[in-house]
């Protein structure tokens, strides 16, 4: 597991190029927006994103846990109990999640 002091040294120069590395990726941006509002548990998550795959999912929620956007807490419990939610950096990404939101509405009713 990376920590975010390695990641960081591997990051680019650009900013812009640097939020696409931790973000840029479908699936990552609806995992935020589905986080967004509070904790959820995975089927819970993957059921709101729709098409995506468990072994997609999964990668794409340890990537995000590794550049620290997300928390993922196991309850000791049979069958165990996994719920993720943002972290404090991740919540930082919301005017970036709500500008895209934004655009997006405008853009649909240019249509």
């Amino acid at each position: 597991m990376a920590n975010q002091s390695s990641i960081k040294k591997e990051l680019p120069a650009c900013p812009v190029e640097t939020t696409l590395m931790l973000i840029g990726d479908k699936w990552k941006v609806l995992i935020l927006r589905d986080l967004l509002p509070g904790t959820k548990r995975f089927g819970e998550l993957k059921k709101s994103i729709g098409s995506v795959s468990q072994k997609v999912l999964t990668s794409q929620l340890r990537d995000m846990e590794n550049s620290g956007l997300v928390n993922r807490k196991v309850y000791p419990e049979v069958p165990p109990r996994v719920e993720y939610s943002l972290t404090d950096l991740g919540q930082s990404l919301k005017p970036i999640l709500d500008a895209m939101r934004t655009w997006g509405e405008e853009y649909k009713s240019m249509s």
